[in-house]
């Protein structure tokens, strides 16, 4: 799905990938907003796919159309957006005993004309490309990346852990949510990459660094990741979001 305005630009897509029946991922983009939106759902049964959509709706609901005021509002909103979607998934699990254990990881992306926020919950991401480099900008809420950073195991081992599923912190599981915010100054040509787990355990940084620092266009980079990942196995859903200031 393109979008553009004369300032935003964002290109999304989600794939099943080649294991999976269906597809647990949700995205959106609002270019009027400067938001741009990522969900990976768990829960089986559908219930993922549901949890998904939830926050995805949620976000898409809190945030006004014309954009936010100013950086107060814009984290406010960020926080709001979590809170009800993690009360609201509670709730649905809570009358649809057959849902029971749905939940879903929550990335928040807001660009205004001069900053970045980013909202973040489990173990999707968000990248920045900038001058070339790219740089991780969330933490993974998850098993294996606490044994990286004990040491126990390597970057490249926690993609192919048997445990790398496992996330420690996920939206619509518990009633208190803890959700990790962040900001910076956004610079001329400045590339926002959002992602579930399926591209980051199928594809290695330097790699989508690569792929990013193409002279193709959003709609190229994005399908390229995903038929990549796909090469490699598809072993998950794959959810591509890449945006940026123009």
């Amino acid at each position: 799905m393109d979008q553009h305005t004369s300032r935003f630009a964002g290109y999304g897509k989600s794939d099943k990938g080649l294991v999976r029946a269906g597809n647990e991922d949700a995205y959106a983009i609002r270019p009027e907003s400067g938001l741009c939106v990522v969900s990976d759902g768990m829960g089986g049964a559908a219930a993922g796919e549901v949890a998904s959509r939830m926050f995805v709706d949620t976000a898409l609901d809190i945030f006004p159309r014309d954009g936010c005021r100013h950086d107060g509002q814009a984290a406010e909103l960020v926080r709001k957006a979590f809170g009800l979607a993690n009360r609201a998934i509670l709730r649905h699990a809570r009358e649809n005993p057959q849902h029971a254990g749905m939940g879903c990881t929550g990335e928040i992306l807001l660009l205004r004309e001069e900053r970045y926020i980013v909202g973040h919950v489990g173990d999707s991401r968000t990248y920045i490309l900038r001058d070339g480099e790219l740089k991780q900008l969330t933490r993974d809420h998850s098993f294996v990346q606490v044994l990286v950073e004990q040491g126990v195991i390597t970057s490249a081992e926690a993609r192919r852990h048997r445990y790398r599923n496992m996330i420690l912190r996920a939206v619509g599981t518990n009633d208190t949510l803890a959700v990790d915010l962040l900001s910076g100054k956004l610079f001329a040509g400045d590339l926002f990459l959002m992602c579930s787990d399926g591209l980051t355990n199928m594809i290695e940084a330097a790699e989508i660094q690569a792929a990013l620092s193409s002279p193709e266009d959003l709609a190229h980079k994005v399908d390229g990741l995903i038929e990549q990942a796909n090469a490699y196995g598809g072993t998950d859903n794959i959810t591509v979001v890449l945006a940026g200031l123009i």
